[in-house]
């Protein structure tokens, strides 16, 4: 589907400040009257952005970006066949870039989200948005890696990468598989060029899968929260621990007092290695997991403490 965005204008005029430095007496005596004295102020126009998003549900919840309708003052959504709805913004979570929008209909066409954490590398994966404002275009490739991070693009980032064609305008759209489930949420490509260069992300499903709940049910996201800072282990550190093999870890940099991690007695320098005894992919991986457990949660942390393997419970808190 297209979503179409209409932002009211805001703030003072273009020229406002411009006219206000000519209107000052002193400046006024000695250049004398400016020309933009005679000039009426210039309206401003609304501005328009155009993305994507799709059903997850008959009675009309569709999810999109949060980018595409920030700062909206009335959102239209398009389905293929025509039809037109106003929809209205249930809730946003800034931090993984995921927006839910509601439309007043039943009976509508949906997409089924899928597991995104079944994915493997070298899948097919198909596109569906609007780039550059031709509705319901495809495009399809492969997933070229999973879990990327670091990227700039939002506070929690565990990207899906894909070389299908993602262009302006295909923000918010569904990526899927070969079965037609939602495997991603379209949210943002690289380019030198302005134009598409085969280096696509998407939100995984599973990530958005979480989020939802909240976004209908708080209008927001609410976080986990465990209090630590985290930082990768590398693989020279992970050899050096005898007896052991781990693909990745967390290493704990530092405490928050009084948090559930302090409650917990976890230390700096302890190496959180699983989540609920499944090994997590690093620092990051950790810290979305952590992030999108529902405080109140009880958890398993198993980590190493001089070369012992040893496991916690702890009761996550909120991110405040």
């Amino acid at each position: 589907m297209n979503i179409l965005v209409k932002k009211e204008p805001t703030g003072q005029n273009s020229n406002s400040i411009q006219q206000d430095f000519f209107e000052d007496q002193l400046i006024k005596d000695f250049f004398g009257s400016s020309p933009l004295n005679n000039k009426k102020p210039t309206k401003r126009e609304p501005r328009y952005g155009n993305g994507s998003g799709f059903i997850i549900s008959q009675d009309g919840y569709i999810i999109t970006n949060h980018h595409v309708v920030k700062d909206a003052d009335k959102i239209t959504v398009f389905l293929q066949d025509k039809r037109k709805y106003s929809a209205k913004l249930i809730g946003t979570d800034v931090q993984a870039d995921v927006a839910l929008l509601k439309i007043n209909d039943i009976g509508l066409p949906i997409l089924l989200l899928g597991d995104s954490q079944k994915l493997q590398v070298g899948e097919w994966a198909i596109a569906i948005g609007s780039p550059l404002e031709f509705i319901q275009t495809v495009t399809v490739g492969i997933i070229s890696a999973k879990g990327r991070s670091s990227m700039g693009i939002s506070k929690y980032e565990d990207f899906i990468q894909t070389d299908a064609a993602i262009n302006p305008g295909n923000s918010g759209g569904p990526l899927l598989n070969i079965n037609g489930e939602v495997i991603g949420i379209n949210t943002a490509f690289m380019t030198q060029t302005g134009g598409y260069m085969g280096v696509g992300f998407a939100v995984p499903s599973n990530m958005a899968r979480a989020i939802i709940p909240q976004l209908k049910k708080h209008c927001k996201m609410i976080r986990g929260w465990l209090g630590v800072g985290l930082k990768d282990v590398t693989p020279d550190d992970l050899k050096s621990i005898a007896n052991q093999q781990f693909h990745a870890a967390a290493r704990v940099v530092s405490v928050e007092k009084d948090s559930p991690a302090d409650t917990a007695k976890l230390k700096k320098d302890d190496m959180i290695v699983s989540l609920n005894k499944t090994a997590i992919g690093g620092a990051s991986d950790l810290r979305n997991q952590i992030a999108l457990t529902s405080p109140g949660t009880k958890i398993t942390l198993t980590f190493l403490r001089n070369k012992h393997l040893k496991d916690v419970r702890i009761k996550i808190g909120t991110l405040e």
